[in-house]
């Protein structure tokens, strides 16, 4: 079940019955049509890339029915970039290479960083080139805030004066006497 027909029986279900399905339902569908001759090309990639795409698809339902989005739409051949989602727990990475489930190692041009955790891992293809997109837990240093209080002066001779002193010369100060020298002569 793509995102497409994910979308579709929202649609219908919200048009019969003014309801919104769970993203559990459209999956346990999804599993009766794996079953089906039809759909039986699914059982060839990872499970987790159509559960994915319903889990988005109801997001994004859930987001307009709490009036933070425009409603979904169906995506478009020409416009829409191919992109999938990889469970997070099957991306392995090695010097140069990432394992994608059910795809096998693949070489990436920039190394990601080995021994972090990986967040939700998106691949996409821009009609080139593959792209691995994931997020990555790291550890902030906190700074320590000073209790020194700091007046700033906006200028024209000067761009910002400071009350302890500090003074920042005019980044822009030529092309402001030529925009003003020009603007005398007009």
């Amino acid at each position: 079940m793509r995102d497409i027909r994910a979308l579709d029986r929202q649609e219908k279900n919200y048009n019969s019955s003014g309801k919104f399905l769970s993203d559990n339902d459209l999956r346990k569908e999804l599993t009766r049509l794996k079953q089906t001759e039809e759909f039986s090309w699914l059982n060839e990639v990872s499970n987790n890339i159509p559960k994915q795409a319903i889990k988005d698809a109801c997001e994004a339902y859930k987001k307009f029915f709490k009036h933070l989005a425009e409603k979904p739409t169906f995506k478009s051949r020409r416009k829409s970039k191919p992109s999938f989602y990889n469970d997070n727990l099957k991306l392995k990475v090695n010097e140069g290479l990432a394992l994608i489930e059910k795809i096998g190692w693949i070489k990436t041009s920039e190394q990601l960083p080995l021994g972090q955790k990986y967040s939700n891992p998106r691949i996409s293809f821009d009609g080139k080139y593959w792209y691995v997109a994931v997020g990555i837990e790291q550890v902030c240093s906190v700074e320590e805030l000073t209790t020194e209080v700091l007046g700033i002066d906006i200028g024209i001779k000067d761009l910002a004066v400071c009350s302890n002193g500090m003074v920042f010369k005019n980044i822009n100060k030529a092309q402001v006497k030529k925009l003003e020298k020009r603007l005398r002569r007009l």
